[in-house]
């Protein structure tokens, strides 16, 4: 019975871990590479720039970081653009165009793909409920707020704080209309282009009036500034709380609060890593692409933000529309509402971009067989994922209609940090296994019909190291070139790893002041734990590295990724209990999906009903489908 359950376990186990495997292509399937560096930053730019910094900047700089915004944003930002680079390495693996979700499932197995995927599913359809909420706020804010008190009088929501105070009808209605708008007209450059464009155009704008009408002096607001504020003012409701006052009035925990929140504004930054095969020079355009984006985007958030805090006092930001009303302050009427109007008009071209983005990852899991068959249905006249798009555009409405906008950006940004931790662990386990065959092109594959080739696995070209000693294995491996016991080394290492840097983070995020005073228990837990993790990362720096080339490989391995982790996990931390609970309820949903239905259904387990019996077997042939979420 014992041997029964054992083997049920393992094969349980193996199903799990089971890669999808590639086909190779014919020389007219493969994308013919024309993608400069120039191409690939429009494209980043294109991705990144998002008008949601329309809201996010005043959300921040009044309630959570002060003019110390600036700082939030740095922080996401260079946090990002490693993500971005262990991005590449990871497209570099596969070296095949596709999605994120993709690759993981070449790399890393089902279970990891599905969890990659149903999350960038979260953060696809809460960004397209942010920009239509984003709309629904500035335009209610244009007429009047006639909008907002007349839902409030209709569609009151009596329900817990995390929840909206009213449904948001009109917001509801924008998805909706925009959904049924794409049934019948696909994403197209041109939208993309003009909604870039005119982000761009209303961002400069609001960044050259901070520098021409902003006061240094609100960085260095005090108390007395505030009493006369609030003596100033006939509705003292609407001001801000003061904090200590100064550049970060909130102190450092207001900024790795509002950092944690800015992190979702650089989601898709992946999209330049998954044009490897459509790059000119991949190693060195696709790392340069990310980067120079990267800091192109992060120079348009620090100029909106520092133009904002430095025209209108912190305190005095409103949160829902504080680009319009910083110019109103600055300009007068009739400059908020050109400002209004062109923001708006990004934010439509934003919402129709975002829509036809959203059904394109739905239906490649559907297809997969891990999320429902019936998703995969093309309309017969329109040749569209009908199924796909009403089933995002349905998901995204009702999440505008009851969530506010806060929330809407917290969970989006769990959503991100957890991806971009994701994909860290990848790397950092990847670059440490044998190496695999993930992807076959026609010349070996004819040459395996005329003959067999004989190849010395990597399993045997070195003895396994540690057998008699496992502690020397740890150590000093015998082997120069990674084997199945040292990749096996470096997974439980990284998984111990990510436990330990988790209880680290909530250690630091719950009680810092007991842990920096010098509390006895607080402080030795902390440093025990730095050991145990600085001697774990030793370990996996002792084993052999793969040496197979690639285009792009992150450097300093694996401190690099050690560090991205504790960094995306400790700024997960700052984020709320009810957002935790959120986020949850979508991945138990999404765990109740897979394990009910997606592992029974996949395409891997149709093709090969018995798991392999390792990871480095022969991978079977299958088309993929090469579409980036």
């Amino acid at each position: 019975m014992s041997g029964m359950l054992g083997q049920y376990v393992h094969l349980f186990g193996e199903k799990l871990v089971r890669r999808r495997p590639l086909k190779p292509r014919e020389e007219s399937e493969s994308h013919v590479a024309h993608l400069n560096t120039f191409d690939l930053v429009v494209l980043g730019v294109g991705r990144i720039l998002r008008p949601g910094v329309y809201i996010l900047a005043g959300k921040v700089a009044k309630f959570i970081a002060g003019p110390a915004t600036i700082i939030c944003f740095l922080v996401a930002g260079l946090s990002t653009m490693l993500s971005g680079l262990y991005y590449a390495e990871l497209g570099a693996q596969v070296a095949r165009s596709g999605s994120v979700y993709f690759y993981s499932y070449v790399t890393m197995g089902q279970l990891h793909a599905f969890i990659t995927g149903w999350n960038s599913i979260l953060s696809l359809v809460i960004g397209t409920a942010r920009v239509a909420k984003a709309w629904s706020y500035i335009f209610d804010r244009l007429i009047g707020n006639h909008i907002s008190q007349v839902l409030q009088e209709a569609f009151p929501l009596h329900m817990p704080s995390f929840l909206a105070t009213y449904a948001d009808v009109f917001a509801l209605g924008l998805v909706l209309l925009m959904t049924v708008l794409v049934l019948g007209v696909h994403e197209s450059a041109l939208v993309t282009k003009v909604s870039t464009g005119l982000s761009l155009l209303v961002l400069s704008l609001i960044i050259l009036s901070g520098f021409m009408k902003g006061d240094l002096h609100n960085w260095q607001l005090t108390e007395q500034d505030y009493t006369l504020a609030t003596a100033g003012s006939n509705d003292t409701s609407r001001l801000g709380p003061l904090g200590s006052g100064g550049f970060a009035p909130f102190g450092f925990e207001g900024i790795l609060r509002g950092a944690a929140l800015c992190f979702y504004i650089f989601f898709g930054v992946h999209i330049i890593a998954t044009k490897g095969e459509e790059a000119l020079t991949p190693h060195r355009s696709i790392p340069l692409g990310i980067v120079i984006s990267l800091f192109v985007c992060f120079l348009a958030y620090f100029g909106v933000s520092a133009a904002v805090t430095l025209m209108v006092p912190y305190y005095q930001i409103h949160p829902y529309n504080p680009l319009p009303q910083a110019i109103l302050h600055s300009w007068g009427a009739l400059a908020g509402y050109v400002v209004a109007v062109g923001t708006l008009c990004a934010l439509t071209s934003r919402l129709h971009s975002a829509v036809c983005r959203m059904p394109k990852l739905i239906y490649e899991m559907a297809e997969d067989g891990l999320l429902f068959r019936g998703l995969t249905r093309i309309h017969a006249c329109a040749h569209n994922r009908v199924k796909s798009i009403m089933a995002a555009g349905i998901l995204a409405g009702v999440m505008a209609l009851l969530f506010n906008f806060t929330d809407l950006v917290d969970l989006m940004s769990i959503g991100t940090l957890l991806s971009y931790t994701l994909v860290a662990f990848s790397v950092l386990v990847l670059r440490y296994q044998p190496h695999q065959n993930f992807s076959k092109n026609k010349r070996t594959e004819d040459k395996t019909e005329m003959g067999p080739v004989v190849e010395e696995s990597p399993l045997e070209s070195a003895p396994e190291a540690g057998t008699s000693n496992p502690l020397k294995s740890l150590c000093n491996p015998i082997s120069t070139t990674p084997t199945r016991k040292s990749g096996q080394i470096v997974c439980g290492c990284a998984f111990l790893l990510v436990l330990l840097l988790t209880i680290l983070s909530l250690l630091l995020a719950l009680w810092p002041s007991q842990v920096f005073s010098g509390d006895p228990g607080f402080t030795a837990g902390a440093v025990l734990l730095l050991l145990l993790i600085a001697g774990i990362t030793a370990i996996i720096w002792r084993q052999p590295q793969n040496p197979s080339p690639l285009p792009f490989r992150v450097p300093a391995l694996p401190v690099l990724p050690v560090l991205s982790i504790f960094v995306n996990v400790y700024l997960m931390m700052q984020l709320s209990s009810v957002i935790w609970a959120e986020f949850g309820i979508w991945n138990a949903v999404g765990f109740a999906i897979y394990f009910g239905y997606g592992i029974r259904h996949s395409l891997e387990e149709k093709r090969d009903p018995q798991p392999p019996a390792s990871t480095s077997q022969t991978l079977h042939e299958h088309t993929p489908s090469a579409e980036s979420s």
